[in-house]
């Protein structure tokens, strides 16, 4: 048996071609790569911020479900952003998701160059 648990399933997009999943579970830890702004049953990239927020956070919320989590178990999270002006609508998506302000991960807001039209990526450690 592998020691580390790939998390995948319906709702959660993954990473193809390449040759890596979205996230793992190793222990009681969770571990996500780049968590993508793509519609999860179309697997289409919206073009505006505002659809691509709502579905990287859902994407995390889905993935951390398979994991036997929640948000709630989120440790650290860190924001990928084309453009540092979006943190604002970042931050409506996060108090939603994270909404007591006393019981919310650290998190850490990149400002870099995307591909293929991501305008936001979000990597998460959670432990469950």
């Amino acid at each position: 048996m592998a020691r580390r648990q790939r998390i995948k399933g319906e709702g959660i997009p993954e990473h193809t071609p390449q040759p890596f999943p979205a996230a793992v579970k190793l222990g009681n830890m969770v571990f996500s790569s780049a968590v993508g702004g793509e519609d999860p049953k179309t697997h289409e990239l919206p073009k505006d911020i505002e659809a691509q927020c709502r579905n990287a956070f859902g994407n995390v919320r889905r993935i951390m479900e398979k994991a036997g989590g929640s948000p709630a178990d989120i440790g650290k999270v860190t924001v990928y952003l084309r453009s540092r002006d979006d943190r604002v609508t970042v931050n409506k998506f996060w108090v939603e998701m994270f909404p007591n302000e006393d019981d919310r991960p650290v998190r850490h807001t990149v400002a870099t160059d995307l591909a293929g039209g991501r305008l936001i990526q979000l990597e998460f450690i959670a432990v469950v």
